[in-house]
């Protein structure tokens, strides 16, 4: 999708400067002809063909559900694999006939009928209630049916699978569920032999929950805030570090990464200026944090400064700082204090300028709406924090509105101006 919008948008710039006479037709012609071919997209029959396999799909559940009860067994595990058979050897047959979206959707009907046979298996023959032993088995086999056909949907169902498998082992046993990062660096394999943008959007986004449920974890003392910083900064600081490669696979599934954890920086510094009220505190302090956690936040920003630092990349360096900022922010104020903790509001704010900067100054746009939604976000935790007060924080906005203006002017009158 993005490559064709990307092709478009470069085929009409090809055609403006050759009518403006910035390039040669022989030069634009040499151009088209470099590009590799796009792969082909949905069209109108695509569309009434999928809609038709969901129908036939949904009557066929339909089907056995209504007669499921006067099914013998093996006649009901038949039907099972019968349907895991027909999914993927449909997916195949459109496969070889040059239809990849069909056959992907096939291999994800598949996928979703193999775990919906491991359940009914389970209620057939009366196996034990582990359900999320059966998250994991329907997460592997999915996972297998995406690394033998390519499936993105394959991929997608074995990833929540696998996240409702982590969810609910968290929240079983004394320590983080730490088996699901070998599954997920399994699947972030994947999406780098594959060179897909999509995968690396699935990959990037399965990360979340991981890191929420954790937070959350009812055994351990983690601060919420705390930790999603430190999860936060690891993503963004290795992203940017995978962007800046000089390899196109690593360089694309970087840029995917660095843009969610730019939006997750920004997200955990708004729970962070939230959280940082006395309302809200709690009373874990810095302390009381594991060190495994601390160092993931430490190895985003080395990863952000080592880019910075061998690519010579000016925006990333403000990236590098805005992770130390929100880190820094994490830090400055302890449960127990009783004043508001004007350092780490400042802190916070910072890092979201520092973030935009990123992104202007890379052109990367994601940085920029994460960077303007984090300031916001903070703001309005500021304003409308529930206690201490008011005319204190009007004051202290006050103070940052006019320090603001005021680097806004020395850098009017030093940085050259661009035409844009």
């Amino acid at each position: 999708m993005f490559d064709r919008a990307y092709r478009q948008r470069l085929d009409a710039d090809l055609a403006r400067w050759e009518a403006d006479g910035v390039i040669s037709p022989a030069v634009a012609g040499a151009i088209r002809v470099a590009l590799p071919p796009l792969a082909p997209g949905i069209n109108i029959a695509v569309v009434v063909a999928i809609v038709g396999g969901l129908l036939i799909a949904a009557a066929f559940l339909a089907f056995v559900a209504a007669h499921w009860i006067e099914l013998a067994r093996l006649l009901r595990l038949a039907m099972l694999f019968a349907g895991v058979l027909v999914a993927h050897g449909l997916g195949a047959w459109f496969a070889r006939a040059g239809q990849p979206v069909l056959a992907d959707l096939c291999a994800s009907v598949g996928a979703i009928i193999f775990g919906a046979a491991i359940a009914l298996v389970g209620q057939m023959y009366h196996l034990g209630g582990d359900f999320a032993g059966g998250m994991l088995l329907w997460a592997i086999g999915a996972l297998a049916a995406a690394a033998l056909t390519g499936s993105r949907g394959a991929l997608a169902v074995a990833l929540t699978a696998a996240t409702i498998w982590s969810s609910m082992r968290t929240f079983e046993i004394e320590v983080p569920h730490f088996a699901f990062a070998a599954f997920w660096l399994f699947a972030g394999g994947l999406a780098l032999a594959w060179n897909s943008r999509v995968a690396a959007h699935l990959v990037a986004v399965a990360a979340f929950p991981w890191w929420i449920a954790s937070s959350l974890h009812p055994h351990l003392h983690f601060r919420p805030s705390f930790m999603l910083a430190n999860g936060a900064a690891l993503l963004l600081g290795g992203g940017l570090a995978l962007a800046a490669s000089a390899w196109e696979r690593p360089a694309r599934v970087g840029s995917v990464l660095s843009t969610y954890g730019a939006l997750a920086l920004a997200g955990a510094a708004i729970l962070e200026a939230v959280m940082a009220n006395e309302a809200f505190r709690g009373h874990i302090g810095l302390a009381n944090q594991p060190l495994w956690i601390i160092s993931c936040g430490v190895a985003g920003v080395i990863f952000a400064v080592a880019t910075a630092t061998t690519a010579r990349q000016i925006g990333t360096a403000f990236a590098a700082g805005a992770i130390g900022l929100v880190l820094a922010a994490a830090a400055a104020w302890t449960p127990q204090q009783s004043s508001e903790p004007w350092l780490a509001y400042a802190a916070l704010l910072c890092a979201m300028l520092c973030l935009v900067v990123s992104g202007m100054l890379d052109a990367a746009r994601p940085r920029i709406v994460a960077g303007w939604l984090g300031i916001a976000g903070v703001i309005a935790a500021i304003t409308w924090a529930v206690k201490g007060s008011l005319l204190n924080r009007s004051i202290f906005l006050a103070a940052a509105g006019i320090v603001a203006v005021a680097l806004a002017l020395i850098l009017n009158r030093f940085v050259p101006r661009t035409r844009e």
